[in-house]
């Protein structure tokens, strides 16, 4: 996962509990989360639950009184000064104070901290649609776009007319009694969200497997594992423990309980809440006079509307379709000789929990990929160490490791990010990388402060932090890494480097704040460097020796990129469809609506009893009738990657450096089309989108499932 979204403020798609180490060094322990707490402006993370919310209660008087400040103007006096300004300030005071007191719900050891800071974003988020419903300061920002339009800054213009358009957006030009009514479900639609994240957050369960039930999994994986008394393993539900599992164990009962399990977290009351949310959502659309709540979302979006994102997606499954057929007789095949070997019962079907195992058995079979062998030439500190090193030569930077930093747990790390050239602080960022008990279970970009201009006219830095879940190290056992989990660190510092690159004026264009269709291009684009050689070679060495990854390994890792293209891709517009379909109607019964294209297009039954959409986050956090995006920003990611830098050098700095200035600096301050067609030096295409799939090879008549 990399982007989640929540009220005004975005936070980048998603274990023990230790201590957390506070700013004069001292530790507290998860029973003491109280400290004391001066008022300085910076990132605090030591905050008591009490202190959360003092501080939520000031946020909330400071921001009031910008907005009564405004909507008490004069309307004949408006100006840029008494109006614009102000909320301009307003948007960075409240975006860099809001993430001490949200922020810690996804991260804190501290159960009461993350309550508290629940709590908090439940508040702010009432008070954001409170603030957004505000006639008052719409009524100004229309009269200062008509007596200033021609003498405004771009960037200034830019953020009046995103203000009226959000105005309207709110009903803000409708009657007072459907104002009324867009706010009410306004707020039940963001307490309800919040409550479908935190019961993903606080999701705990551990299944007990004994050794047997555990067969074909690695010394590696189950070195990693708690153990009950009588010798078996306790097996959580996090990302390192399952994924492994479903792919590598040849018990088919293991993995059929796994898959269970994990497709029902948060079951009943998650489903419960989504399809709430669902009915909702589209009363709220059908009050702003949209036919359903994908319309509504879609329209400041690159797509636009819902009829032409069902056509990229049917268009996509057309050629998607006739290699998915042959996959999955593959996979059957694959499955058949399985059973024959140890002696099971062949049901002649495909299974839920069978795709991850006899999908990974592609990737041996046809590629010959040893994926015990690539795992230990990935130890987490030597790709750390190589991707950062890619970053600062390819885009012109450096990193700085901050000693004794003030960081919410012992195991986060904080860089300081100087420009290469004139040493210029850029920002400032945080990495978070290992389970913990209550803590967010996906990988993903949090922007924490944005960079903009202050009051004073001086830049303030922008701070991120990238969360994710990848195995932890043990005292005998180094953290080692999955290619995929490489991929996804690459993809999710992408999004880091987005929210730190970017130079705007407002905090309302700040970093990732782009279109949603758009905001996934950047990270996606760098997850290409995975896939090359070089880089490669920057980000792996054996853990015991030291020596580099083998030729014949690499160029089969590299070779496998279009292993299961078809299956994959079905499975992600399976999700994108099932999203719209949620989306466009009034009312939804989300599992049955899951199971039915899971079949239709996947061609694989959901497994009975479960409900995937209960634990899709995406649906609850700033995705809802924009799951596409990822399919969408793909089309455009591959085309800056094929078209520049494989075409002029994949560590070519200057192109590097002309990325960054156009697409990351830029950030929301320009329309995503606009970048593009100034990086490219034409309007995009989908050729490299398609050449990215292998689909390009398949056309030609190349099956590689087969060969």
């Amino acid at each position: 996962m990399s982007v989640v979204r929540a009220g005004l403020y975005r936070v980048f798609h998603c274990s023990p509990r230790l201590r957390m180490t506070l700013l004069n060094g001292l530790e507290v322990s998860a029973r003491n989360c109280s400290n004391s707490a001066d008022n300085r402006r910076d990132l605090r993370w030591d905050l008591s639950p009490e202190q959360i919310r003092h501080r939520t209660d000031r946020l909330i008087q400071r921001i009031k009184h910008a907005y009564d400040s405004v909507g008490a103007v004069d309307i004949g006096k408006v100006c840029i000064e008494n109006t614009l300004q102000v909320l301009a300030d307003a948007k960075l005071d409240y975006a860099a104070s809001r993430h001490v007191l949200d922020f810690p719900q996804y991260v804190s050891p501290c159960k009461e901290v993350r309550s508290a800071s629940t709590e908090a974003d439940k508040r702010l988020s009432e008070f954001d649609v409170e603030m957004s419903m505000r006639v008052d300061v719409f009524q100004r920002l229309i009269a200062l776009k008509e007596r200033q339009s021609s003498a405004l800054l771009p960037e200034s213009k830019r953020l009046i007319e995103r203000l009226i358009i959000v105005g309207k957006r709110n009903g803000l030009h409708l009657s007072s009694q459907i104002q009324d009514e867009i706010k009410k479900l306004s707020k039940q639609i963001s307490e309800l969200s919040i409550d479908f994240n935190q019961n993903m957050n606080e999701e705990n369960t551990v299944l007990i497997f004994s050794p047997e039930e555990l067969g074909g999994l690695a010394e590696s994986y189950t070195n990693g594992l708690e153990r009950t008394e009588d010798g078996c393993y306790k097996v959580t539900l996090a990302y390192p423990h399952y994924f492994p599992l479903m792919k590598r164990c040849h018990v088919p009962e293991t993995r059929r309980k796994m898959e269970t399990t994990f497709h029902s977290r948060c079951k009943e009351v998650n489903t419960e809440i989504l399809e709430r949310l669902i009915e909702l959502r589209a009363k709220v659309a059908k009050l702003l006079g949209f036919s359903s709540h994908a319309d509504f979302v879609l329209e400041i979006n690159m797509a636009k509307n819902s009829k032409n994102v069902a056509q990229f997606l049917d268009e996509f499954y057309k050629k998607l379709k006739p290699v998915g057929v042959k996959e999955r007789q593959y996979l059957l095949s694959l499955k058949q000789a399985e059973c024959q070997k140890r002696g099971l019962d062949f049901d002649g079907q495909l299974h839920a929990w069978d795709m991850p195992y006899y999908m990974n058995q592609v990737e041996q079979v046809k590629f010959a990929v040893d994926k015990d062998k690539l795992l230990e030439y990935f130890p987490l500190e030597v790709v750390m160490q190589g991707l950062l090193g890619i970053y600062q030569d390819l885009l012109g930077l450096r990193f700085k490791q901050v000693q004794n930093p003030h960081v919410w747990h012992e195991s986060v790390k904080l860089y300081t990010v100087l420009d290469s050239t004139t040493g210029e602080e850029i920002g400032q960022f945080y990495l978070d990388l290992h389970p913990r008990e209550g803590k967010y279970g996906h990988a993903a970009c949090f922007g924490l402060q944005p960079g903009c201009f202050g009051p004073d006219g001086t830049r303030q830095i922008p701070v991120a932090a990238m969360v994710a879940n990848f195995t932890k190290p043990t005292r005998t056992w180094p953290s080692l890494l999955q290619h995929h989990e490489v991929e996804t660190f690459f993809h999710e510092f992408g999004h880091v480097m987005h929210e730190l690159c970017s130079k705007t004026r407002y905090a309302e264009f700040s970093g990732t704040l782009v279109e949603t269709d758009f905001v996934e291009v950047p990270s996606q684009m760098l997850e290409n460097w995975v896939w090359e050689k070089e880089p490669l070679r920057k980000m792996s060495r054996h853990y015991k020796d030291g020596s580099p990854i083998p030729d014949d390994l690499l160029n089969k890792l590299i070779a496998s990129k279009v292993a299961n293209t078809g299956l994959m891709n079905l499975r992600q517009i399976v999700l994108s469809k099932v999203d719209q379909v949620l989306h466009t109607k009034a009312s939804a019964d989300t599992a049955a609506e899951f199971a039915k294209l899971c079949k239709e297009i996947l061609g694989i039954p959901a497994t009975p009893g479960t409900n995937m959409t209960a634990s899709f986050s995406h649906l609850a956090g700033g995705y809802d009738g924009q799951y596409y995006s990822y399919l969408w920003s793909e089309v455009y990611s591959m085309d800056i990657f094929f078209s520049r830098f494989k075409k002029e050098g994949i560590m070519n700095p200057k192109v590097g450096k002309e990325y960054r200035r156009v697409i990351l600096e830029a950030g929301g301050s320009v329309d995503g089309m606009e970048m593009l067609k100034t990086f490219l030096g034409r309007e995009p295409r989908q050729d490299a989108f398609f050449r990215s799939k292998g689909l390009d090879l398949i056309e030609n008549g190349y099956n590689y499932s087969l060969v």
